[in-house]
């Protein structure tokens, strides 16, 4: 800009445009648009040809690699940083991560698993320790020494107005004794308590999730102007506990997230049984092998530049695979590779020095038992 200014007698406006065009995705365009300008500007301070078109080239040159290179130094920049807090502060970057929704290429349920798989302890969203937000928390068996605490936001119907109630009300009025105190201090309705209860949050004050169930609605009929003790909030049956794999169904209708198991493990002996690899194994397969793997399916691309090559993403307890899917097995699979959620894939493994994808040639279906919603075509 400096350059343009002291030679051609550019104005700090038109000098900003030059720099605009240099980095722009067309910069040379937009350059030629400035060309006869700046040999005008410089024929007035008696430089001309050679020596302006050395000037001009030089900025021409640099406006061709101008905008990859800016671009490329942001990215690297966010790449160290993300490493970095990826690997001295999981929990925190987890957190971070939870924070920002929505956002990015990967859902909360697969950030979570990952930052499991890593060590970071999650804990599921409770009434009297959780804020709107995921939020970090003392835990010794955690990798950091510090557990992430997913927010009351995270479950489903709550919305923001509620939420704030929640956590603004406890801060004043101390912690929440039961379920009978929540519906009496602040307004909820009945889905919403039933999605409060159904995601464990009420759990660290007595009552399991059918009991807490239970009790939602006779809860959402107590207020403040109603005598208390006069409904039956509070007295629910004695009923049976939920299996583990309940548990991770209910977390997922609640809050999308499965806190402590990824939903495939709850197959992975079935998956064993049919010879079936976790993803983790996968590295070790020697290139150009046949294999079998089983998981949720993440994520479905298709780039423009791919040729009609369909790109998924598969994850299990252990990790995630690239699996290629070519126009042809696209079409013969259609409706099943548009709407799994989870999936048997056979192919043939691609392994460069650890970098895995896999050439699918057969799709089956695969019960997840849960509710999984992949991001596709994004």
């Amino acid at each position: 800009m400096q350059i343009a200014i002291d030679v051609a007698d550019f104005t700090p406006s038109e000098a900003d445009q030059l720099r605009r065009a240099m980095g722009a995705k067309r910069s040379r365009a937009k350059m030629e648009r400035l060309r006869d300008r700046f040999y005008t500007g410089a024929a007035t301070n008696g430089i001309t040809c050679p020596l302006a078109d050395t000037i001009y080239g030089q900025i021409e040159a640099f406006s061709g690699y101008g905008f990859p290179e800016a671009h490329s130094m942001s990215f690297a920049l966010l790449v160290y940083a993300s490493a970095y807090l990826k690997l001295y502060h999981p929990a925190a970057f987890c957190a971070g991560l939870l924070r920002a929704q929505p956002m990015g290429f990967y859902s909360p349920q697969s950030l979570v698993a990952d930052a499991r798989r890593h060590g970071v302890v999650i804990h599921r969203p409770d009434i009297n320790k959780s804020l709107a937000h995921a939020t970090l928390e003392p835990d010794p068996d955690s990798t950091g020494r510090v557990a992430v605490r997913l927010g009351l936001g995270s479950v489903r119907t709550l919305g923001d107005d509620p939420t704030q109630a929640l956590v603004e009300e406890r801060e004043r009025g101390g912690p929440y004794r039961d379920m009978v105190d929540i519906g009496r201090r602040v307004t909820l309705t009945e889905p919403q308590l039933e999605a409060l209860a159904t995601s464990g949050a009420f759990t660290g004050f007595g009552p399991d999730r059918r009991q807490a169930l239970w009790t939602a609605g006779a809860v959402a009929r107590d207020r403040p102007r109603f005598l208390p003790g006069t409904t039956t909030a509070g007295h629910a049956p004695s009923l049976p506990g939920m299996s583990a794999l309940e548990v991770a169904v209910a977390d997922v209708w609640a809050t999308g997230i499965t806190p402590d198991r990824h939903p495939v493990e709850f197959l992975r002996h079935h998956l064993d049984q049919l010879g079936a690899l976790p993803t983790a194994a996968v590295p070790d397969v020697p290139d150009g092998t046949r294999i079998l793997v089983g998981g949720a399916v993440t994520h479905r691309q298709r780039p423009a530049t791919a040729g009609g090559i369909t790109f998924l993403n598969l994850e299990d307890e252990t990790g995630m695979l690239n699996v290629v899917c070519s126009p042809g097995l696209w079409t013969r699979y259609r409706r099943l590779a548009r709407e799994a959620t989870a999936l048997l894939i056979r192919g043939t493994l691609q392994n460069n020095h650890g970098v895995c994808s896999l050439n699918a040639d057969k799709l089956e279906p695969l019960d997840l038992h849960t509710a999984h919603k992949s991001r596709d075509f994004r």
